[in-house]
């Protein structure tokens, strides 16, 4: 994956950078780590500013989230009881769940949008619930966006104080990755294995 992000990158400068941002909130799985942290690489070789990169990363990251926010909205919260009485099981959800979750929403939602800005997966997960509680397009932007600035700023100062020895980041991130997946399967099995039915009200 490194050669392919380096390429892009070095390809279509800070086009790249935003189109991968994009793409990295839509589909989690490309990390966010890599593009920026060789983004910060060549600002530190002299070939990318800082302030156009930070303003490409962040504005893809933030158009990015917007496609989960956006399906969210449209699909909308009153909507879910039924698919969650139809397929609750099968994701390992129910009802008190999801008014539990609404609840933290409306509550602290500008807070749980920025702090999970900084956790990996979860970051475009939490886009998802923010439109389907209908929080305001302009705060779930504002939040996201500062959320996303503070941690590229920490990518790039990353990227260009340890220099190439960044680019092989993949080398541990790969592992990482693939024992969260792991861990998140087994634990959606134990869940699926364990669950109760509950009748809705």
């Amino acid at each position: 994956m490194t050669d392919w992000v380096v390429r892009l990158i070095d390809g279509g400068g800070y086009w790249g950078i935003f189109l991968l941002m994009v793409l990295e909130n839509v589909f989690p799985p490309i990390p966010s780590e890599l593009i920026m942290g060789i983004g910060g690489i060549r600002v530190g070789q002299g070939s990318m500013e800082i302030i156009p990169l930070l303003a490409a990363g962040t504005i893809g990251t933030t158009i990015g989230n917007f496609f989960w926010y956006l399906l969210g909205y449209k699909l909308g919260f009153q909507r879910l009881r039924p698919f969650i009485g139809r397929f609750g099981r099968w994701l390992t959800l129910r009802w008190r769940d999801i008014e539990w979750l609404h609840r933290c929403f409306e509550r602290h939602g500008e807070k749980i949008v920025f702090i999970f800005r900084f956790m990996p997966v979860f970051r475009t997960i939490v886009s998802l619930p923010a439109g389907l509680f209908h929080m305001p397009a302009w705060k779930f932007a504002l939040w996201t966006t500062g959320g996303a600035l503070i941690w590229n700023i920490i990518l790039v100062g990353a990227g260009y104080w340890l220099g190439v020895r960044f680019e092989k980041i993949d080398d541990w991130l790969g592992p990482i990755t693939n024992f969260c997946v792991v861990f998140m399967v087994i634990a959606y099995v134990w869940r699926l294995a364990t669950w109760k039915d509950e009748k809705l009200s």
